[in-house]
């Protein structure tokens, strides 16, 4: 079972909470960090936007990648949401086991 970060941004301090809370109640995640707030620079619909989100990252396993996307799709206000996959490459062997039994039913 391979540990993963899967990331995404809101528009507000309390959605990230909100979408934080969601996915680990339903066990989607062992751990979501909230960073924010941060200054998001991108081109939307053909203009250069500048906003502040809070980005939420989820530590989870690689097998529950599917569901949580789609939780994450479900429950976010933007049109096309960012969710980024990042492979875990070691650490703590002790807190990685614990990432991974955190997301068993």
């Amino acid at each position: 079972m391979s540990p993963v970060i899967v990331s995404s941004t809101t528009d507000s301090e309390e959605g990230a909470r909100e979408l934080a809370a969601k996915v680990i109640e339903a066990k989607l995640g062992a751990c979501a960090q909230i960073v924010g707030p941060v200054t998001s620079v991108y081109r939307w619909e053909g203009e250069v936007r500048t906003d502040t989100e809070w980005r939420v990252e989820i530590k989870t396993a690689a097998d529950r990648v599917t569901p949580l996307v789609e939780a994450i799709k479900a429950a976010h206000g933007y049109d096309v949401p960012e969710i980024i996959v990042t492979p875990i490459e070691g650490g703590s062997a002790e807190y990685l086991d614990w990432l991974i039994s955190e997301t068993r039913r």
